[in-house]
């Protein structure tokens, strides 16, 4: 039947979902799929949960809309106190949005805010390259990711990139066993000072990267010394939060497994576990005093919405009550050292990567050189694929290796999942795997 949606399924004629619980999804034809990728690595506290729903329903039944420069509400407020007991922020300033390119859209200007405040004219953002921060405007051009950059690069080029810690491609291959983190720091360092002293206002990167790399980990020298690069050099730094934060990498955030208290933090996605678009931008205490001086030029129709706190409160309880960070952590180990018992051996799976329910898992050609496939065999696509018809769902990534070639997959389950489902999840994920590259 034809339709007036703009679709953004890549086939033609996608099932149509009829319902979902915890971690299991069922189409119109009453076919069940494992949701392996959370959808985008987006829900944590599993589908179905009908305590979240009432709590939606409950506040807008009370009050649906509010401008958030006409008011304040006591749930948004409360939200924002529970919340700031597990960011990694120092005194948060918790500002609501959308979604997570909406935050990152967000962050940058506090970033550029903060600097006007304190007298100083910084414009310039450093991201990283391969990275992925959202796809307006401003989130694409300090993204690193050229598939997506390229039909936009006319209205881009403000911001700067340096190297990331991919370390199953390590662009400092002699820094090995250690010192990779000090050599990307250097790298960060010496991009600062070409662009100018007092021109960057901004280091923004994801504590894992997620989408765009694969769960890559960094080194544990790398967060200590590029955050100290930029205490130096007056550059704040933003931790894009929105794939890691909420349990994902089995901490409250990325950020917590290497002490790392940016002075910015993104979020999304586990956020809301799906059910409200919901983004969040938070700032340090000091930059947002810093901020408050001079007052802040921003501002969404749907920020502070009443109903996107009801709906965040509601998951960060649940998250907090039934230990769903911990469970991240657990099942998360075990799916990691599943697929590598399964297909660690696989002569085309080049590297089992991630932390927590964040895993991913890349193909290659050839696994001595690491040699990525022709991205006309569209590897990762057959593989979704057959993933699909398997009844698995997985998040899908290409270009990797340089921008183009690289194939891999993503898991991220909700947190929810249970042992029995994880060894599912694997098993469904080898013979998807080994019906497009057959061993020899």
């Amino acid at each position: 039947m034809s339709g007036h949606v703009f679709s953004r399924a890549t086939a033609a004629g996608p099932p149509r979902v009829s319902h979902a619980r915890g971690v299991q999804m069922f189409d119109e034809e009453g076919r069940r799929y494992l949701d392996a990728a959370g959808g985008a690595i987006v829900v944590g506290v599993g589908h179905g949960r009908g305590e979240v729903v009432a709590a939606m329903a409950e506040q807008a039944g009370a009050v649906a809309y509010a401008h958030g420069s006409v008011f304040t509400s006591e749930v948004l407020e409360t939200y924002a106190l529970e919340l700031a007991e597990v960011l990694p922020v120092d005194d948060p300033r918790v500002y609501p949005v959308s979604g997570g390119s909406e935050a990152v859209e967000t962050a940058l200007k506090m970033a550029r805010a903060y600097h006007l405040a304190r007298g100083e004219d910084r414009s310039v953002v450093i991201g990283r390259v391969g990275a992925y921060h959202g796809n307006s405007r401003g989130a694409l051009d300090v993204s690193g990711r050229p598939s997506l950059r390229r039909p936009y690069e006319p209205w881009l080029g403000h911001a700067r990139h340096t190297s990331t810690p991919y370390e199953y491609r390590c662009p400092f291959p002699d820094s090995h066993p250690v010192g990779c983190g000090a050599r990307q720091a250097e790298a960060l360092e010496e991009l600062i000072t070409s662009v100018g002293p007092g021109q960057v206002a901004a280091f923004i990167a994801e504590p894992v990267a997620g989408a765009a790399l694969g769960a890559c980990v960094p080194p544990d020298d790398y967060w200590p010394a590029v955050a100290e690069v930029c205490r130096r050099h007056g550059v704040l730094v933003i931790a894009d939060e929105v794939m890691t934060g909420f349990g994902r990498t089995g901490a409250w955030f990325g950020s917590d497994h290497w002490g790392l208290r940016p002075d910015l933090l993104t979020a999304g996605k586990g956020a809301s576990s799906g059910y409200w678009p919901l983004g969040l931008a938070v700032a340090s205490g000091p930059v947002h005093e810093a901020i408050s001086t001079a007052g802040f030029v921003h501002g969404f129709t749907h920020s502070h919405h009443q109903v996107g706190a009801a709906t965040g409160l509601a998951v960060l309880r649940r998250l907090r009550e039934e230990r769903l960070v911990e469970a991240s952590a657990d099942r998360g180990a075990q799916l990691a050292a599943e697929i590598v018992r399964s297909l660690g051996a696989h002569p085309n799976v080049g590297d089992v990567r991630g932390r927590g329910l964040l895993v991913g898992v890349e193909f290659v050609a050839d696994r001595e050189s690491r040699e990525p496939f022709d991205r006309s065999l569209r590897v990762t696509e057959r593989v979704v694929a057959a993933a699909r018809e398997l009844g698995l769902l997985v998040y899908s990534s290409t270009g990797c290796a340089d921008g183009s070639r690289g194939d891999l997959v993503l898991l991220g389950p909700p947190l929810v999942v249970t042992s029995e489902e994880v060894t599912e999840i694997v098993d469904l994920l080898t013979r998807a795997v080994t019906s497009v590259l057959p061993p020899p």
